[in-house]
């Protein structure tokens, strides 16, 4: 187990990135989507970093360390089923969603690989 910050690994920064740019993108979506869909993408891409963050500190219980990773996986996969959303919407353009979509999954590998080696973390 290392000693370093979950702020300084790949996956906080990462999830975070996406979290802050999602925090911009739906700034444009329409005022009727506040509580359904600008709240939803805002809340599964912040969850990503908050649940990582809890995973972190309970890494030297193996299960539960695993336990809050699926949770960070599971909120990294509803962001991509929002994404979808707001593009069909229309809410964001092709480039952007494209971008996300990419972002997402590269988010989704490496959660994988902690998930699939949960001792080198």
């Amino acid at each position: 187990m290392s000693n370093y910050t979950f702020q300084e690994t790949n996956i906080y920064k990462k999830a975070f990135q996406q979290a802050m740019e999602i925090f911009e993108i739906s700034k444009t979506f329409p005022k009727e989507e506040t509580y359904s869909l600008t709240d939803q993408i805002r809340r599964s891409s912040r969850s990503v970093c908050a649940n990582y963050a809890e995973a972190h500190r309970k890494r030297r219980y193996p299960a539960h360390f695993i336990s809050k990773l699926t949770d960070c996986d599971a909120e990294n996969s509803e962001t991509l089923v929002w994404l979808d959303f707001a593009l069909s919407c229309k809410y964001m353009t092709e480039e952007k969603y494209k971008y996300q979509v990419l972002l997402n999954n590269e988010i989704g590998k490496l959660l994988g690989h902690a998930l699939l080696y949960p001792s080198k973390y």
